[in-house]
């Protein structure tokens, strides 16, 4: 029975067909382990992809409802905190995978002749995974991705004669970023950079598949070998020691969110994520009017030797080690980058490093107000003063917080994902006008009063 299924659907589709033309492709003898990390990067991306959905279907993309909306995945929706720190961590370990990738492909010398285009595409997938980082770094709109994004777009402005249509372009005005910029690379990271990256993907595969794997020297003389099992062994073990690392750090490092993005905190000390701290370091070594040359001129210079490897290095292919040259290139690359990176990281002032993760509840929020009343509750003094002020107010006729009250109003646990702080503030003045028929009374509290009512309804916990 499964035969005549099968039989039928390769009649019709020529699946089948394909899928075992693709695995019983030939490869070289030499094959191994070192090339497991194109599958691994393909694989990496489609982690993304799904968890990227998954977040997209609880996520609201603008600048206003963002930093709730994710808060709201975190803290309400089930396994909402797993997926967020599997697409957090699995971007920078994407960047690593590609990376690596690349540093495999250079030193075994598989970007010559004939497989030019396949490593130019290769480097454009590497600049296109950068450009996730960059545009994904914003989304969470606290501000850790406010400021660091504010970095970035000032570096691209600097760019001389483009700078100031890259800035438009970005949406950047007076060089400060808000809802235009954040659509923008919002569109960008979701609705441009996926389907161009697939195309690349299966171009790179076609091309690939089209000139082969890149033999060593003598492989010519041995028998080749099946694709399958072998090799997809390799690739299959490999996928998982990498899903297990990503899946590890998914539940173990934490990824905190910071309070929401405020233009005018201009006490933040940004900091990019660590695959652009070396930039960001490089930078302060050209000062004021040498500046360009270290964000525009070398990374530029960088990118340009990469598209030329191929067509400066036209020797023949000789055996991994006789390419001393190209390893002491990886080597002093991966120096300078790790050297920079590192004086980043050391250079970082205490200050700069944010204790503050607004998805985690503080044991103090779960109190009621009659519990916050008490002389030896732990809870901060706002917190203290809106329950006198919740409590004077007669709220708990009509409300329930943390399971004290009545019913008659909607419940406050969980109002951050309904209501904001203007909101708030303005029904309690007019009810009636935010809520028409509303039989809340109207409520005109001193500011310090106000302003606890509004930061302790704010943090009640959705629970």
């Amino acid at each position: 029975m499964l035969r005549g299924v099968l039989e039928w659907l390769d009649d019709r589709t020529g699946v089948v067909t394909g899928v075992r033309h693709f695995l019983d492709e030939d490869i070289p003898a030499s094959s191994g382990w070192h090339q497991v990390f194109g599958s691994i990067a393909m694989f990496g991306f489609l982690v993304q992809a799904v968890t990227g959905i998954l977040l997209a279907l609880n996520y609201a993309p603008t600048a206003g409802e963002a930093y709730y909306s994710l808060k709201y995945i975190v803290m309400e929706v089930t396994g909402g905190r797993l997926i967020r720190q599997l697409h957090h961590w699995g971007a920078s370990l994407m960047i690593v995978i590609v990376a690596l990738h690349m540093i495999q492909v250079f030193i075994w010398g598989g970007y010559k002749k004939p497989r030019e285009a396949t490593w130019i595409v290769g480097v454009v997938l590497l600049l296109m995974t950068l450009g996730y980082g960059l545009t994904g770094y914003l989304l969470p709109w606290d501000n850790r991705a406010y400021w660091g994004t504010v970095v970035a777009t000032q570096i691209a402005a600097s760019a001389p004669g483009a700078g100031p249509y890259i800035a438009r372009l970005m949406g950047v005005v007076d060089g400060a970023i808000g809802s235009v910029t954040f659509a923008r690379f919002y569109a960008i990271h979701v609705l441009l950079l996926p389907p161009a990256t697939m195309a690349l993907m299966l171009l790179h595969v076609f091309l690939v598949r089209r000139h082969g794997v890149a033999p060593l020297p003598g492989d010519e003389v041995l028998p080749k070998k099946k694709f399958y099992p072998g090799q997809v062994f390799k690739d299959t073990l490999a996928i998982f020691v990498y899903f297990a690392i990503l899946y590890t750090l998914a539940v173990v490092a934490r990824v905190p969110l910071e309070r929401m993005a405020d233009p005018t905190d201009t006490s933040y000390i940004p900091r990019p994520d660590w695959y652009f701290l070396f930039l960001f370091q490089l930078l302060k070594l050209f000062p004021g009017s040498l500046e360009m040359i270290g964000s525009i001129v070398l990374p530029t210079l960088a990118i340009i030797a990469l598209f030329a490897a191929p067509f400066i290095d036209r020797s023949k292919m000789v055996m991994v080690r006789q390419r001393g040259f190209a390893m002491g290139l990886v080597l002093l690359a991966a120096a300078a980058w790790g050297s920079l990176t590192y004086a980043a990281v050391a250079g970082t002032p205490k200050s700069a490093h944010s204790e503050y993760d607004a998805t985690l509840v503080e044991p103090w929020q779960h109190l009621t107000p009659k519990e916050l009343l008490k002389p030896d509750a732990q809870a901060p003094d706002f917190a203290k003063l809106a329950a006198r002020t919740y409590a004077k107010s007669g709220c708990t006729v009509c409300h329930v917080a943390n399971g004290e009250g009545g019913k008659m109003g909607p419940p406050l646990n969980g109002i951050m994902f309904r209501r904001d702080r203007a909101w708030l503030e303005a029904h309690f003045i007019e009810p009636q006008k935010m809520v028409p028929g509303s039989t809340m009374p109207p409520y005109k509290f001193a500011p310090p009063e106000m302003a606890a009512m509004l930061d302790w309804l704010l943090k009640l916990p959705p629970d």
